[in-house]
């Protein structure tokens, strides 16, 4: 073989040896990375004292990518202007901080950045990455902390603010509702949190969960927590905060119309009490209902319709008078809509309910029946809702046993003289073994009285006890599934839980949840003892 073509054939063999073997697999790049970035080194250097520069550069020792850097970082003392925070939304080695506030002297400034500092590649986070430095001669080095709990809720808000306000001649209570803290930290996914690099000083301690985000106390939307007295540092001591959300003063708001006859009274603050009273000139067979809206602090109004292009009110709460008017405008008008209350089984601890759109004006009982599934005729008693939407009736109910019940036309009339069409409607109760029994026994109880509510995982009270003095609480005829038990202390014996007041000083009345679910199987007695310490 010539030499020429030996070469070729050499060549053509090496270029096959190399393309195999390229295609065999992928290299695995080794172990996978697990550790945090480090930073390197910082410009002007972490703990730096007498600083005066108006930018910053933070090197890690790789490349780096920042996750919601807006809800993470901390600076404290906070900042009128926020800094700029660059590079985001691309991996670099490096951050840069230029700062666009007036810093104060002699102060201590913390940049916490949370978790919000992860290496590209795997997403592993430095957590709790500090920067730190003064415009004075020395850093601060004191701290304090402690945890928050929800004055009623089992598990507290996420991201709460933890403010220090310093106590010093100029000090008003109100500076929470004006000004931002002297300190601030975040409570970010756990409940605890921690106030480093403080001066020493007496100070008021709060926390928020601060809705703006703006570091200041808004009673509108913000809930509140606070140490009673103010605190001294440095100190050794842990500061646990119970978080609530106060009852605003009572403010009316312009009132609207919905539809023909409904109008909706906006309102602030707690309005049990109420009365709306027409200035106008009305017919004398006018009629009107209150209801009370849960959850969207507001008041429907409804009344009959009138010939009227508006209508004036005088609305008035103890003192306050207001007088309002509201233009009539709407075309449309609603039509009665009758309901069963109740969803799924029904238990002998349910009471049948009735549930109308509009509210009731008269009710005929003779027009309504009730039958067993043995088609005996049941006793019962109607019982009209404060609201008048909701009509209740009342019976003695058996185990194993089916109810029947019919309205017949007109049994029920509502406020625009709209009467229900037949109507008819099935109940039936389950065989006492399908039901459980919990007994509960408390220890440690503080005080008396108290509400004991058996919940389910929904937090929706299933029964409630109201005790003045200790003993074995019985919860019976359960259906199978899940339960906790809440104990309300009523400090002021009204039978339900209140709230607190920052300038009062009134903490919320105290709430204990027991730390377990509490499983009912069918025919199942279950008894558990609450610690209440």
């Amino acid at each position: 073989m010539n030499f020429r073509y030996s070469n070729l054939l050499f060549s053509l063999i090496f270029t096959l040896l190399v393309v195999s073997c390229a295609r065999r697999g992928r290299p695995t790049g080794g172990e996978i990375d697990k550790e945090a970035p480090i930073m390197i080194i910082a410009t002007p250097d972490h703990e730096t004292t007498n600083f005066d520069s108006e930018k910053i550069r933070i090197n890690f020792n790789e490349y780096i990518k920042l996750k919601d850097i807006n809800k993470q970082l901390v600076i404290s003392p906070p900042m009128e202007n926020a800094p700029i925070i660059t590079p985001v939304g691309s991996a670099s080695k490096f951050i840069n901080i230029k700062i666009l506030d007036t810093l104060k002297e002699n102060t201590t400034y913390t940049f916490n950045f949370g978790n919000s500092i992860e290496d590209n590649n795997e997403g592993n986070p430095l957590e709790q990455f500090k920067y730190v430095f003064s415009t004075g001669n020395y850093i601060d080095s004191l701290r304090v902390s402690g945890t928050v709990a929800d004055g009623f809720n089992k598990n507290p808000d996420e991201g709460l603010s933890i403010l220090l306000y310093e106590v010093n001649e100029t000090y008003k209570d109100s500076i929470i509702y004006k000004e931002r803290p002297s300190y601030v930290a975040n409570t970010l996914d756990s409940i605890g949190y921690e106030l480093t690099n403080l001066k020493s000083g007496k100070y008021l301690l709060i926390a928020l969960n601060d809705f703006n985000n703006n570091k200041k106390f808004d009673p509108k939307i913000d809930k509140i927590g606070f140490i009673p007295s103010f605190i001294n540092l440095p100190t050794d001591s842990t500061y646990n905060l119970t978080l609530f959300k106060e009852v605003v003063p009572y403010k009316l708001m312009r009132p609207s119309e919905e539809k023909i006859g409904h109008l909706f009274f906006g309102y602030e603050g707690i309005v049990n009490g109420i009365n709306i009273e027409p200035l106008s000139t009305i017919p004398d067979d006018f009629k009107s209902s209150i209801v009370y809206e849960k959850d969207m602090d507001s008041i429907s109004y409804w009344h009959t319709p009138v010939e009227l292009d508006s209508l004036l009110f005088k609305v008035s709460l103890k003192n306050k008078i207001d007088t309002v008017s509201v233009k009539l405008r709407s075309k449309e008008r609603d039509s009665l809509i009758v309901n069963n209350g109740l969803s799924g089984q029904f238990s002998l601890k349910d009471t049948f309910v009735i549930k109308t759109n509009i509210p009731i004006y008269k009710i005929d009982k003779s027009k309504i029946s009730l039958i067993d599934k043995d088609s005996t005729k049941v006793n019962f008693t109607t019982i009209l809702d404060e609201s008048k939407m909701k009509l209740r009736l009342n019976f003695e109910k058996k185990y194993n046993n089916r109810y029947n019940f019919t309205f017949l036309p007109e049994a029920i009339e509502d406020l625009f003289g709209d009467v229900n069409d037949t109507l008819n409607f099935n109940v039936s109760t389950k065989h006492p073994d399908d039901y459980g029994i919990i007994n509960i026994s408390l220890t440690n109880v503080e005080s008396f009285p108290i509400i004991v509510d058996l919940i389910n995982e929904s937090y929706e009270i299933i029964d409630r006890v109201y005790a003045t003095e200790n003993q074995v609480f019985k919860f019976e005829n359960l259906t199978p599934s899940n339960y906790s038990i809440r104990v309300i202390y009523d400090k002021n014996n009204n039978r339900q839980w209140d709230t607190g007041n920052f300038l009062n000083r009134v903490q919320p009345e105290k709430v204990k949840y027991y730390n377990r679910l509490i499983e009912i199987r069918a025919n199942w007695e279950e008894n558990q003892t609450f610690d209440l310490k």
